[in-house]
């Protein structure tokens, strides 16, 4: 996927009007028009995109990663701003407004991204070409053999992509240049083996695949030595994108009013709050009658607490079978108490593949509602063979039984897989708001969910003492990603913070080091996106009293696709 995308989410390309528009005039016409138009291309010119979307047309293509395909996209995304700059936004129904906002935003941060930020001068994973045949086998939106003649094609574009990595990227920093190595293993490892399962299902295809794959393997084997041998030695690129640029990407990632030193004056005092509630809560847990009253006795007594939570955990062999049954209890949990509309759609959970390993424990692919098949991958990455067992241990303490069922909340039910079927649900007059997730109403929502569901009891002290870490780590993520990437940061002030302050292992400390490392401007949207759902419960209550019927509330925020938190707070009124 295109690095200069957000988190997306997959759309229809035909849209009802929302009942409460009247019809457009011209203006809305024209709006929407441009938007069909600008969306055909987009999809066009990045078919890896388009098939993530559920658009199927350009299966059989690969994006122009060289400099003559990257200033195709620079040229594209200028005309579209002098374009949508003719149109008129105070003519356009609200709805459109909102959509026209976006729009004008995305455009914006993609000429920021190819112009400013520039990855694929520096960033080997911008080239991570395993998601282009991920996205063709995982699900049955056609048949098999169709399926795998788009794979083939794609496989002999490949080796052109891999040419454009060499010849763009110049001092990438040492951790992207890892973790590219990593990745291409994977790569190797999805061609070379996963493919044959598919291969195996329609066995005429073997021979006329066998040559092809011969020679992508031969090409990623050969890249692989050229990162290992010749890039590495020289990726002595600096991983902080410094504050200007930080600055200016916070601003097109979150799409919020809040500024750098508001979010982080925010999340100081946040972090004193929840560290007197998980203390409050590890004292009820611990049933410890006399209060403590310094610092470090506090933090002793939360230590210990979350310390027995985690000599229940799973292992490799056992953490997905215990994700399922979370899920389960999950699932009934949240229609007993009548919190939220269920979907009926299916979610899968499963190992996530090697070649996206690297940078997240976990992960929600859901499909877009373009798919025939529309199940969710709820995708769990397992320790790596070579960690040693004291590493596998650290991983599953942090990971423990408890942990778990938070995590399944967030990422499924009714985390990520639920809002993200909702959204799918969504209708109106363009697509825009629908491919153009917010990533802070996404990360908001799931971890808003976290929260929810031990507001009403689910899972007990044992899971509310997991989620009020996980709190810890949300508000952590947004102080550690302005401050590596904005203020210097070292990386014993990063482990400091998440291990003393935050309770982290050291495994998923320093795992989170990295991958602040590899991304920026993302680990802030948990935050910020927790803090303005919040806000808009509140102010939904100051308005119209408390909430008796929690199930319409939340049917209600979720039923206008996935637009930032402040427009929802608009469309609701607030």
């Amino acid at each position: 996927m295109k690095t200069f995308m957000l988190t997306l989410c997959p759309v229809v390309m035909m849209f009802s009007f929302l009942a409460s528009c009247s019809t457009p005039d011209n203006e809305d016409l024209k709006f929407e028009a441009f938007a069909k138009e600008y969306l055909d291309q987009l999809l066009q010119m990045n078919p890896e995109f388009a098939t993530s979307l559920g658009e199927h047309r350009y299966d059989d293509r690969l994006s122009d990663y060289s400099r003559t395909g990257i200033q195709a996209q620079i040229q594209f995304q200028r005309q579209s701003v002098d374009r949508l700059a003719r149109l008129e936004m105070s003519k356009l129904s609200v709805p459109n407004r909102i959509d026209y906002a976006i729009l004008q935003s995305q455009i914006q941060s993609a000429l920021f991204q190819l112009e400013n930020l520039r990855e694929y001068e520096w960033n080997p994973l911008f080239y991570n070409a395993g998601n282009a045949v991920y996205g063709l086998t995982a699900r049955e939106f056609a048949p098999l053999r169709d399926r795998l003649k788009s794979v083939k094609a794609r496989l002999k574009a490949m080796p052109a992509v891999l040419e454009a990595a060499r010849a763009n990227l110049g001092n990438p920093p040492r951790v992207h240049t890892e973790t590219a190595i990593l990745q291409n293993k994977g790569n190797i490892s999805l061609v070379r083996e996963e493919l044959k399962t598919y291969l195996d299902q329609a066995p005429e295809l073997i021979p006329e695949f066998a040559s092809v794959q011969k020679q992508v393997i031969a090409a990623f084997e050969s890249y692989g030595n050229w990162l290992e041998k010749d890039l590495l030695p020289r990726s002595n690129g600096n991983f902080r994108i410094d504050e200007n640029k930080f600055r200016d990407k916070l601003r097109y990632t979150l799409d919020s009013d809040l500024s750098l030193e508001q979010i982080l004056e925010r999340a100081q005092s946040d972090l004193q709050k929840t560290q007197d509630e998980l203390y409050q809560t590890a004292r009820s847990l611990s049933k410890t009658a006399t209060p403590e009253t310094s610092t470090d006795a506090k933090k002793r007594l939360i230590r210990e607490a979350l310390d027995r939570l985690a000599e229940s955990r799973p292992s490799n062999e056992t953490i997905v079978a215990l994700a399922k049954t979370n899920l389960e209890e999950a699932t009934q949990f949240v229609r007993q108490h009548s919190l939220v509309t269920v979907p009926q759609e299916p979610v899968k959970i499963i190992v996530m593949p090697e070649f996206q390993r690297g940078v997240a424990v976990a992960y929600c692919d859901s499909p877009g509602p373009l798919e025939k098949n529309g199940e969710t991958f709820y995708s769990i990455s397992p320790t790596p063979a070579d960690w040693t067992p004291a590493r596998s241990a650290s991983f599953f303490r942090e990971y423990n039984n408890f942990m778990l069922k938070n995590l399944t909340v967030h990422e499924a039910m009714p985390g990520h897989y639920l809002q993200l079927a909702h959204s799918n649900k969504y209708k109106g007059s363009t697509p825009i708001r629908a491919i153009f997730t917010s990533g802070v109403f996404a990360e908001g929502w799931a971890t808003y969910a976290e929260q929810l569901m031990v507001e009403k009891g689910y899972g007990g002290l044992e899971a509310k003492m997991q989620q009020l870490k996980m709190r810890l780590r949300l508000i952590i993520n947004a102080v550690l990603d302005q401050k590596i990437h904005a203020a210097g940061m070292s990386e014993k002030e990063a482990m400091d913070l998440m291990m003393n302050e935050g309770f982290q292992e050291e495994g998923e400390a320093a795992g989170k080091w990295r991958r602040a490392c590899l991304s920026s401007t993302q680990l802030s949207t948990y935050y910020v996106g927790n803090t303005e759902i919040n806000e808009i419960r509140k102010a939904w209550e100051v308005k119209k009293g408390p909430i008796s019927d929690l199930k319409t509330f939340h049917d209600i925020v979720l039923s206008f696709g996935s637009p930032s938190p402040k427009y929802v707070r608009n469309l609701l009124g607030l």
